[in-house]
This record gives structure tokens, sequence and C-alpha cells, in this order.
């Protein structure tokens, strides 16, 4: 019978191990680690946690799951925050606070070296909605450094650029670029004498069927603008919108044209809604063709023709036709010289217009 020693010895419990060294070494290593704390051989025995070798668990998914383009995706995110940083210091140095959806600009004496800095800003604000550069007059003739990026802000719905010393060459870079803003709705270029004399024509053809208002007051329009200008119209089925006051010579020779044709052509604006003619030299002759125009423009509900003083005495020519714009909410006459029989003939008419609100016959 075996002593209890013997026994011990062969369960290997009690006696004195027998191996060498290294299997010593061995099993006290198989002894420490447990299934929950196991790592790779490599990383074990590698001497520091820095030194390459065989990846911790995970560490390898991790880089999958990262991607070939995730550096990509993370560069492109830190050049779109080190853009709209420029933006933001650009605007900051011009008095005015950054906006991703409208860029207002107004009053800020930009030069054309401003300009060109704008231009090159523009790819940081793909979603701008709205750009004001308004009474900027230093920076005319040199807006193609402009327009050359507009297709950086295809979204862009507003673009006001009054009284910025605009001329042809201006009018044409503007025309040309159009076709990278095509959800543009309201375009504004008043106070710009170099849009008239022929300017205009740079952007017949260019205007999108989306464009809803059109503003060229004080631009010194002509009677040969003006059948640019209706050739415009024509292919604007959406404008609500038509403001060119302050135009003297836009109603010359109007039987020759000229604004005959304009007038005409506001036939294919079927949602034209206002419609604004103030000081523009209209006279009894350019009123009867106005009015024939009327007749087809029900939805028009503001009509301003006031300081129109060549008119006196004519308004009944108009006055016939305005019985057919059942939704005119507002008539401007001020300082237009109204005559006695004028002011018969516009109360004779006044019954038919049950959507007036405001009638303005100051000053005559």
């Amino acid at each position: 019978m075996e002593s209890a020693d013997g026994q011990r010895g062969r369960d290997g419990s009690g006696s004195r191990w027998k191996g060498s060294p290294l299997d010593v070494i061995m099993s006290q290593i198989r002894r420490k680690r447990t299934a929950s704390d196991r790592k790779p051989l490599g990383r074990f025995l590698s001497w520091t946690s820095d030194r390459p070798g065989i990846p911790e668990d995970g560490e390898s998914e991790m880089k999958e799951d990262r991607g070939p383009n995730s550096g990509f995706a993370a560069s492109a995110e830190s050049e779109r925050d080190v853009g709209w940083g420029r933006v933001c210091v650009f605007l900051k140095r011009l008095g005015k606070k950054a906006d991703s959806r409208s860029l207002s600009l107004a009053h800020c004496d930009l030069t054309a070296t401003d300009l060109l800095e704008l231009a090159t800003l523009l790819q940081f604000l793909p979603q701008v909605e709205e750009m004001d550069i308004s009474w900027n007059e230093l920076i005319g003739g040199s807006l193609t450094a402009l327009t050359s990026h507009l297709q950086h802000v295809g979204e862009v719905r507003t673009l006001r650029l009054c009284s910025c010393r605009l001329n042809g060459e201006d009018v044409v870079a503007l025309g040309e670029a159009l076709s990278y803003i095509p959800a543009l709705e309201v375009l504004d270029l008043s106070w710009n004498s170099g849009v008239g004399g022929g300017g205009l024509q740079g952007l017949l053809g260019n205007l999108h069927p989306s464009l809803r208002e059109l503003h060229l007051v004080a631009c010194q329009l002509t009677a040969a603008d003006a059948t640019v200008l209706g050739g415009m119209v024509a292919a604007l089925p959406r404008l609500c919108v038509l403001d060119v006051s302050c135009n003297a010579q836009l109603t010359q020779e109007v039987d020759t044209g000229g604004f005959r044709e304009l007038v005409s052509s506001l036939s294919h604006a079927t949602s034209l809604t206002t419609l604004r003619l103030q000081a523009c030299g209209l006279t009894p002759d350019s009123l009867d063709a106005l009015g024939g125009s009327l007749r087809c423009l029900p939805s028009v509900g503001e009509l301003d023709l006031s300081c129109n003083k060549l008119l006196a005495g004519g308004l009944s020519r108009l006055t016939f036709h305005l019985a057919h714009v059942t939704h005119l909410e507002r008539l401007d006459l001020h300082l237009c010289c109204l005559t006695q029989d004028d002011l018969e003939a516009l109360i004779q008419v006044l019954p038919s217009l049950t959507a007036l609100t405001e009638l303005d016959v100051s000053s005559n």
C-alpha cells in the first residue's frame, strides 16, 4: 500500500518538480494567465507597448473600421473648418457676422481686392441662399472676379448688386455665370447706370424661368433696352415683380417699338402681381399701350404709375382697361399732374375695383 506522500508525488501537488528550469518558468506563466486576460504571445514578448508587433485584441478591427477613405474624410472636414474660419475672419474685418445661409455685405466699401478674396471664400459657403453686395461702388468693372466662382454657391435664390457701378462687361460676366445659380428667384441690379445703354443685352437668354423678381430701378434704360427687356420678360412665366422705376428714357419712341414691345411681352407674365413704372416718362400714348396689356394681367395687385407728370389729361386711356384688373389692391398716381377729367375718369372705374384698398392721388 502506497504512502500518502507517494500518492501526492504522482499527482504533482506536493513533491518537488523534476523538470528543467525552462519548464518551471513556462508552468508559472500558464498558471497566471486566465481566459479573460490572455494576450497574444507576440504582444507579451514585445519590449514596449509602442513597439510594432502583433496587434492587441480589437486593434486590427479598429483599423478595418476606419477604412481607406477615413483619412480623406477627416482631412476634408478639417479643411472645411479652416475655410469657415477664414470666412468668419473676413466678415469680422468688415463688421459683419457670419451666416452660412445669408451673405450681407452692403455698404462695406468693398474694393476689387476684397471682391477677389470673397470669391475664393465662396467654396466654403455652399448653403448660402442670399447674397447682397449692394452699395459698393468700388467693385465696378471687376465683377468677373466674383462671377467666376459662383459655381460654388448653386443654392443662391437672391442676388442683389445695387449701386455697384456695374458696366457692360460686368453685366455680360453676370449673364454668363447665371447658369451656375439655376435656383435664382430675385435679381436686383438697381442704381447701376451701366446696365442701360445696351448693357442689359448681356442678360438676354440667360435668366432662368424660376426668376420671380426683377429690379432695374434707375439703370438709365432706353427704348432699345425696353425691347431687350421685353424679350427677357416673355421668357419668365413665373415673374411676379417687375420694377423699372426711374428710367425716364424707357418710354421714348413708343410708336416705333421699345416700350410698346415691353408691355406687350407682359401678357406672357401671367403670374405678375406687382408692376412699378414710377418716373418713367409715361405719356397718354404709353398709357394706351399699357392698358391693352393689363387686360391680360388680372392677377396684378400693385400698380405704381406715380411721378409721371406727362400723362396729365390722358388717364382715361388707362382707366378703360383697369376694370379688368380685378385683383388690384394698390394704385399709386401721386405727383402725376392729374386734371379734372383724369379724376372723373378714375371715379367712374372705382366701383369695378372691388379689391382696391389703397389709392394715392396726392400732390396733384
